[in-house]
């Protein structure tokens, strides 16, 4: 069953439908649906005593065996909901936490996963255990007090994420070292973001003739491909990542453990913003993957607005110019309007990288000569020191 509480948010989703696409995407199915309102949170219940009075009844009705919360719970108001209840409850952090858990292929994932399940798990193990007595310390029944269960776990618990911690370290170095070999090739860096399911690897699929996963549902790419793309009228290779899909209300423990994966766009030259343009909500999409840049300190990098599935929108609703700009942040961006499925607008994408490929060797020759005319002058040139 899916629980959502309005709290007079602007993303508030009224129809649940994006987490009953997540409970899909996890192999769960969604039997009823209830949406509340509420001006703050109830400390203990989270929807307060009587509304919860009425999740138990419709969830009887419909048989369902697990209640999902749309928002996120703490481990007080998930701990007494299941008592109240008398039922699994579950919220939208988890959920996503197994769709990733699911769908992580590489050792580098499944790592970044387990770190952000450990993480997660650490501040739920009150409700996990019953037998909280304590242990005897000492030989045989001398001795005083020793640990309880719930302290022997958080000490297990902690150790697992140190150990998972460290080998994340060693993905990272080997990471940032295939970034600076491919600065120093002075490969011209370009990666793919955007709300999940947008279709990012579709169109990466489409741009550069590669075989990556792709499929109609949420988190189809988690470990991020990267390719090279020859650029004909450039006359030169760049380099095009794909990374994970990013969501509303993504889970801080996830955007900490995908640090390793998500520095692909922190150190782009340029960022393909892709855009699922069928999608009403698409606005609010795009905020939402501004927000995670701002997160992963990726706010800086260029963007280029790629509107895809072109296809699916309403012929009367199609813009009549498949190339302009739109407002981002207050800064006019480039947006391109393309179908990655059906291969429409994407030379017009080619096209301009190509222009940003071209453009970017400008700037680095006019540096070369600065370096060689030390005194000329830096504003006019446009570098620093």
């Amino acid at each position: 069953m899916l629980v959502g509480v309005d709290f007079g948010f602007p993303h508030f989703d009224s129809e649940l439908e994006e987490l009953g696409l997540l409970a899909q995407t996890a192999g769960l199915n969604p039997v009823a649906r209830l949406v509340c309102k509420r001006k703050v949170p109830d400390a203990a219940l989270f929807v307060g005593s009587g509304k919860a009075d009425e999740i138990r009844m419709v969830a009887q009705t419909y048989g369902a065996t697990e209640i999902l919360f749309d928002q996120a719970l703490s481990p007080a108001q998930q701990r007494n909901l299941e008592r109240h209840l008398q039922m699994p409850v579950n919220d939208r952090t988890l959920l996503i936490l197994e769709i990733f858990a699911q769908r992580a292929r590489s050792h580098e994932g499944k790592l970044q996963v387990e770190l952000a399940k450990l993480q997660y798990l650490s501040t739920r193990l009150v409700r996990r255990w019953s037998h909280l007595e304590r242990q005897r310390g000492g030989i045989g029944t001398r001795g005083g007090p020793g640990e309880t269960q719930i302290e022997l776990d958080k000490r297990m618990i902690n150790d697992a994420i140190k150990r998972t911690k460290d080998r994340l370290l060693k993905v990272k170095k080997q990471r940032a070292t295939q970034r600076r070999q491919r600065q120093r090739n002075d490969t011209f860096n370009v990666s793919l973001v955007g709300y999940t399911n947008a279709g990012k690897s579709t169109f990466f699929n489409a741009v550069v003739k590669a075989r990556a996963y792709a499929a109609d549902q949420l988190f189809a790419t988690l470990d991020t491909t990267t390719r090279q793309m020859y650029l004909e009228s450039a006359q030169r290779s760049i380099s095009i990542s794909d990374t994970v899909g990013f969501i509303r209300d993504l889970p801080h423990g996830l955007v900490n453990a995908f640090e390793a994966t998500l520095q692909e766009a922190v150190d782009a030259d340029l960022l393909l913003h892709v855009v699922d343009a069928s999608n009403p909500a698409h606005p609010e999409q795009i905020q939402q993957v501004q927000k995670v840049l701002r997160e992963i300190g990726a706010e800086n990098v260029p963007q280029v607005l790629v509107f895809n599935k072109l296809d699916a929108i309403e012929p009367d609703r199609r813009p009549t110019a498949l190339a302009d700009s739109y407002e981002l942040d207050g800064v006019q961006v480039p947006r391109f309007f393309v179908s990655a499925a059906k291969g429409q607008g994407l030379e017009a994408v080619r096209e301009h990288l190509a222009q940003a490929l071209v453009a970017r060797q400008a700037a680095l020759d006019a540096g070369d000569a600065w370096e060689i005319a030390p005194d000329a002058d830096d504003e006019l040139l446009g570098n620093a020191p």
